[in-house]
């Protein structure tokens, strides 16, 4: 009787757990219909690490169909244009099966050139961008103790040579973005263009204020240093 009834309290627990999976799957993947112009596109989206698809799923699904891009479009659904990219699908009452509008214009092939030109300049402020995250965090570090008192000015020094190095490529990133003549009405390529130069500037300021903080720390060693000696 106890083994019958240990497997029927088994059977019991299982099939509400199997279910709860299958309604989680089911909330994190949906299938809407998107007319642009005079084709209907099919598209099945899944939400990022199991949550709801948001409105900016949506949206890069249609540039990748469509070919327009996200600051182009304008996703209608039940006369309202949808804004707000961080908002889950079902905020805005969308829901499986769903139909959707859009509106858009494709870049022209020549913006398109121009605007792999600028996404490969990101890609490159991004990897410079890495390496002074990680001069900071080696400063912090030094600052915290962790490091020999006897090493650190050798290590601030080697800080300090890596900083410049990075300004020195954000410099020459500003110089290529510069370089770079973006018609009147390539709209996307220009919005894409002052966003670099504005992040660029962010990093090259930022590069300011690690130096400073490795001058500073510099000298309250060499003043240490100098009280000790006396």
């Amino acid at each position: 009787m106890l083994a019958r009834d240990f497997g029927v309290t088994s059977c019991f627990t299982a099939a509400p757990l199997a279910a709860a999976n299958v309604v989680a799957m089911a909330d994190s993947t949906i299938t809407v219909t998107v007319a642009y112009g005079t084709t209907k596109h099919n598209l099945t989206l899944t939400g990022q690490d199991g949550k709801e698809p948001s409105l900016k799923d949506l949206s890069e699904a249609l540039t990748e169909a469509t070919g327009v891009p996200a600051p182009s479009q304008k996703i209608i659904f039940k006369g309202k244009s949808l804004k707000e990219m961080d908002e889950t699908l079902s905020s805005f009452g969308i829901k499986q099966g769903c139909k959707l509008m859009m509106i858009g214009k494709r870049n022209s092939p020549e913006e398109e050139a121009e605007l792999k030109k600028l996404k490969d300049i990101e890609k490159s402020v991004e990897q410079t961008a890495k390496k002074l995250e990680k001069v900071d965090g080696e400063l912090t570090g030094l600052k915290n103790g962790f490091l020999a008192k006897d090493l650190q000015a050798e290590a601030l020094n080697k800080l300090d040579q890596r900083v410049k190095v990075a300004a020195e490529q954000f410099m020459k990133i500003l110089e290529q973005i510069d370089a770079l003549s973006v018609p009147e009405n390539f709209s996307d390529c220009r919005m894409k263009k002052k966003g670099l130069v504005k992040a660029v500037q962010g990093f090259l300021a930022q590069c300011d204020k690690i130096e400073a903080g490795i001058s500073d720390h510099l000298a309250k060693i060499q003043t240490k240093n100098l009280a000790l000696a006396e």
